[in-house]
């Protein structure tokens, strides 16, 4: 399978970005994908996470209340709304899919990532 990750960009302080993680090769409806970000000089981090069907999700506090994941099994594609971004969002940000559908918050237990898109929040 293949992960593209996209939506990225630059966007003010408050304002809002929406990413997009298009899964090619096979179906990704049955596993978790989750969504991490990495800044400059520091390591990858969890941002949020979605279950099969969506059932469950999971999300750092940094973004609790912010951002919002979703999915769309019928064309392949998991979301991450992300508003009231802050200069500190700023990271390249990673879709990551899980084949047991484990809704982890752990990098080293997810099989397939994307190539990365990068946000740029100004202040």
């Amino acid at each position: 399978v293949q992960l593209q990750a996209s939506g990225g960009g630059l966007v003010q302080t408050g304002g809002s970005l929406r990413l997009s993680c298009a899964a090619s090769g096979r179906t990704i409806s049955s596993w978790a994908v989750g969504w991490f970000r990495q800044a400059p000089g520091k390591e990858r981090e969890f941002v949020a996470v979605i279950s099969s069907w969506g059932h469950t999700t999971y999300y750092a506090d940094s973004v609790k209340g912010r951002f919002t994941i979703s999915r769309a099994n019928a064309v392949n594609t998991v979301f991450l709304q992300m508003n009231s971004l802050k200069p500190e969002d700023t990271a390249l940000y990673y879709c990551a899919a899980n084949r047991n559908n484990l809704a982890s918050k752990f990098t080293h237990e997810y099989n397939d990532w994307g190539q990365g898109t990068l946000v740029t929040v100004s202040s």
